[in-house]
């Protein structure tokens, strides 16, 4: 099951995302977030954009979530987007589900554009956004982090949500869409 976040699932979702953090080069962050601090990024994002779960049995198998591209007017109806899954849950179509779902919110809210940027390499990470319709763009950041000893690049893939309308309306904030969003999808 696909349903939004909500606080109480800080915990499991950080139990997926500390390794990462601390094992890996996918996340740039160095130190994993507190369980308040994950809380308190959950509540910030719903207030305009869609945060998922996908649920299995009452456990969590992987999350989903839509930020801000960039600060400036014009990039609004451009979002960045990430996705996590458990590593038991992972090649079982989960990223999937929750991408299809995000994407299909990102559309009802008016946003045009989603990126996703990912730390190369990461072939799985890769075919998991071509999968659900992102196109690399061509640029790529090299060298733009260090960690865990090492430099490394990250690439950047686009997923164009629809037509260009001539004069788009501003996106609207997840609330305004409602919590029976997912029924309609």
């Amino acid at each position: 099951m696909i349903r939004f976040a909500k606080s109480e699932d800080a915990a499991p979702m950080l139990a997926i995302y500390a390794p990462v953090v601390t094992e890996t080069q996918i996340s740039f962050e160095l130190e994993p977030p507190s369980v308040e601090e994950m809380r308190a990024r959950v509540e910030k994002t719903l207030a305009k954009y869609p945060w998922l779960v996908f649920e299995r049995d009452g456990w969590i198998a992987g999350y989903a979530y839509a930020s801000e591209h960039r600060s400036r007017a014009a990039y609004q109806w451009s979002a960045d987007v990430s996705c996590y899954v458990h590593p038991d849950a992972r090649r079982q179509g989960v990223g999937s589900a929750l991408y299809h779902a995000l994407l299909r919110i990102l559309r009802k809210q008016g946003y045009h554009a989603a990126f996703a940027g990912i730390t190369l390499p990461n072939p799985a990470s890769v075919r998991l956004h071509e999968a659900v319709g992102f196109e690399a763009v061509g640029g790529v950041y090299r060298e733009v982090g260090f960690k865990l000893g090492a430099w490394h690049d990250t690439g950047w893939w686009q997923c164009i949500l629809g037509a260009p309308p001539a004069e788009p309306e501003a996106p609207r904030p997840l609330p305004q869409l409602g919590l029976g969003v997912l029924d309609e999808l």
